[in-house]
């Protein structure tokens, strides 16, 4: 190939990359002045910036604050609100009293409603809330301003829900589903979330039955900017995160869509969760989803959603949402398995293709996978090992994360490079059937064990007009090639950057391989490259470039600041106490109270682990404070059959914010708290002996009562908890630095007592 059409195609394919991101959500400009009738995101904004002024988890003396002011916004509208109180337990044995806010706009008709939701609550116990979910709520109220200005009547009634106590286990949504009288009228939800504070957001469908009908109405919705893909679904529903949307299907069987954003991972439940930080091209796309949806789905029968038929989908730039039915799937994949013998046969018989040439092309593919895939393997570990103190980032998605993903991506492109140039003699057409045998094998096992990622047949199908090029033609036109390589690109480049911002840095496997995966499928634009080698000197180059920026941006600063944890604990059965922290590499700050040399084992102090599984790193002895534990008293002790019945009260002597219950291994039969029954399927699966959380609002006291059988003996642990270690009159700890900010999804910040109550 020339060396300028070589230059030019590779702008085009360059182009076709950057046109795969620039073309999943809209760009924000100011927009205050706009109609009224418009969603504006300045005026969302306004709304982020008021409820995410300070943390507002249950509880919190600012949760009532934010409470009080979308109930005032949502009376300005017109709207006449409601408040729906109580307490669950869900399905994560955390106990809360939770206060949804719920109003609800007439339809012209009868009919199943629309519901819009999102939840007002932070995380406990030092999240600012604002993308999570405060741009959420935010959305929900512009759209509804703007929806109302237009003067039109619904055909279906909407439900505005903003939820509570999402962040203790969907207690809000439990409450709601399970309580309400509203549930029972409820055809589709629109839930707005976040998982971090920027970057796209996808469309993730909830439904126990086929997706064929929501997705055929999504598609006449007719969003701009349409982020979804039936794999994205199929991976969300093994990984363990939930919604709020998630109760309303398991419990109601009430289907919906969520609406969500997860770049900037790194914010997530952090203090930096704030105002500042929101991403304003993302908040315009959560308003781009909502106001085609809410006039589209306002007006439509809701009663006809449901559906029997499962559709693969996919968005792609130009066409938006791509969509087929389940039964499409074999017959597709048959047809390619079907052309690529043709092709085959055509290709030997025509002398175009030679075996022994076709054999030897399965080494630079098997190269080009193994090498990034033994280097992504360790790449995270690696990381780790240079700068330990992205240990101590829980999300696992550092703040250089993005450099990170350029740099590996660019490596996987040397390689791959360079392992195709040591076989240029060999002819492209016979090194391309490698790759698209191994795509086929990787297409049968989607069809078979993962449905909703099968649309990979997509590029396949590309990918066998190409080889039909090339076994035609000696000099097939490069714009061509570069015009049959744009499926693989629009549809595996979001993937590649998408894979470990969601599921953090140790997915940079994946994005490795997928990378060179895709580079297999450029095989016929790329093989015709005189000057591979330079290509991959030039991506080595730039592989350094973004490792040298992320080195530079490795060390925590004021703007990206270094997650630290301290909690006291104080054992009232032995009279000992300890400092304790989460850190894996203690900050300046956190040193203070710590020795390294004693790990929570020495101790004997394994209390409450966290998200990720985290536990104590370190702990040290500490002073004794006059703190007082919970006061544990037994109403009932009683033999009835073959059971033995406990009542407990449990009542605070301090002002706390969490009571966590903890029975060991013993075998229980039945478990209330204030009343209200713990799932049976949680006591069959108690993590490290924990039995319960009460996240406490108002200091209130805890119920207990517990059925066992008769011959079992009980040890119960107390472990109570308040988040006012920084401003206890007990102690004198300093601020923290400004480059450091509380630890999220642990307990942090805290004063613990430990209490057991034994009974033989």
């Amino acid at each position: 190939m020339k060396p300028f059409n070589s230059f030019l195609t590779l702008l085009l394919i360059s182009v076709a990359i950057y046109w795969s991101f620039k073309a999943e959500k809209p760009n924000y400009v100011p927009d205050e002045q706009i109609e009224k009738s418009a969603f504006s995101t300045d005026r969302a904004l306004k709304h982020v910036e008021n409820i995410s002024k300070k943390p507002h988890a249950v509880g919190s003396a600012d949760h009532k604050v934010v409470r009080n002011y979308i109930i005032k916004e949502l009376n300005k509208l017109g709207l006449e609100t409601q408040i729906q109180e109580g307490y669950t337990a869900g399905d994560w044995a955390n106990y809360s009293k939770a206060v949804n806010i719920l109003t609800r706009i007439k339809g012209s008709e009868d009919g199943e409603a629309l519901v819009l939701m999102s939840h007002y609550d932070s995380s406990p116990h030092s999240s600012l809330g604002a993308s999570d979910a405060g741009s959420g709520v935010a959305t929900i109220l512009e759209g509804i301003r703007a929806f109302l200005s237009k003067g039109i009547t619904p055909k279906s009634d909407i439900i505005i829900l903003i939820t509570d106590a999402e962040e203790l286990g969907l207690n809000g949504a439990d409450l709601f589903v399970n309580q309400h009288e509203w549930a029972k009228e409820i055809g589709l939800v629109l839930n707005f979330e976040a998982r971090g504070s920027g970057g796209t957001s996808f469309m993730l469908l909830e439904t126990n039955k086929g997706n064929a009908g929501l997705i055929k109405e999504f598609v006449k919705a007719n969003p701009d900017y349409p982020a979804a893909n039936s794999l994205m679904y199929s991976i969300y529903k093994m990984l363990p995160n939930d919604t709020d949307l998630t109760v309303f299907r398991e419990d109601g069987d009430i289907q919906g869509f969520n609406f969500a954003f997860i770049d900037d991972h790194f914010d997530y439940h952090t203090v930096r969760d704030n105002y500042n930080r929101l991403d304003r091209n993302t908040l315009a796309h959560q308003g781009s989803y909502l106001m085609p949806l809410l006039q589209h789905f306002s007006s439509a029968d809701l009663n006809n959603l449901r559906s029997k038929e499962d559709l693969v989908y996919f968005n792609v730039p130009l066409f938006k949402l791509v969509t087929y039915p389940f039964s499409w799937i074999w017959p597709m994949f048959a047809i390619a398995v079907c052309a690529f013998v043709l092709l085959l046969f055509y290709g030997f018989k025509t002398k175009s293709l030679n075996l022994k040439a076709v054999a030897i092309g399965f080494i630079p593919m098997l190269l080009s996978f193994a090498i990034p895939g033994v280097i992504g393997y360790f790449s995270w570990p690696f990381l780790k090992w240079m700068y330990p103190g992205y240990q101590d980032i829980l999300q696992g998605f550092t703040y250089n994360g993005h450099a990170y993903i350029y740099a590996f991506v660019f490596l996987t492109l040397a390689i791959c490079f360079s392992c195709y140039h040591r076989f240029k003699k060999t002819d492209t057409k016979n090194l391309f059937i490698a790759p698209i045998f191994l795509w086929l094998l990787i297409c049968g096992a989607l069809s078979y064990y993962l449905k909703g990622g099968v649309y990979f047949i997509i590029p396949v199908f590309t990918a066998l007009a190409a080889l039909m090029v090339l076994i035609n033609q000696k000099k097939p036109n490069p714009f061509l090639l570069v015009f049959l390589s744009i499926p693989a690109i629009w549809i595996f480049s979001p993937f590649i950057a998408a894979l470990p911002i969601g599921l953090g840095l140790k997915m940079m496997l994946g994005s490795m391989i997928l990378t060179a995966l895709t580079f297999s499928l450029l095989l016929p634009l790329i093989g015709f490259y005189r000057n591979k080698n330079n290509l991959a000197l030039l991506s080595l180059v730039l592989f350094a470039f973004f490792m040298i920026k992320a080195h530079l941006n490795a060390d925590f600063s004021e703007e990206n600041a270094k997650p630290t944890s301290l909690a006291y604990i104080l054992n009232s059965e032995t009279n000992r106490a300890y400092w304790a922290t989460y850190d894996n590499v203690l900050s300046d700050w956190t040193s203070n109270y710590i020795d390294k040399t004693t790990t929570s084992e020495d101790l004997n102090v394994n209390i409450i682990k966290s998200k990720y599984k985290t536990g104590f790193s370190f702990v040290s002895e500490a002073p004794i404070k006059h703190i007082k534990p919970p006061l544990v008293e037994t109403s009932l002790d009683t033999i009835i059959g073959n059971e033995r019945i406990l009542e407990l009260c449990i009542t605070h002597q301090r002002s706390v914010n969490r009571l966590e219950i903890f029975t060991g291994k013993t075998f229980l039969n039945a478990v209330k708290i204030n009343g209200i029954a713990i799932e049976e399927s949680h006591l069959g699966r108690q993590t490290e002996g924990r039995l319960l959380t009460h996240y406490i609002s108002n200091n209130e006291y805890t119920e207990l009562q517990i059925a066992i059988p008769k011959v079992e003996k009980l040890a119960l642990t107390f472990y109570e908890a308040s988040n006012d270690l920084l401003e206890h009159p007990e102690f004198s700890l300093p601020e923290r630095p400004k480059n450091n900010i509380p630890m999220p999804f642990v307990i942090n910040d805290a004063i613990i007592t430990i209490k057991e109550i034994r009974f033989e």
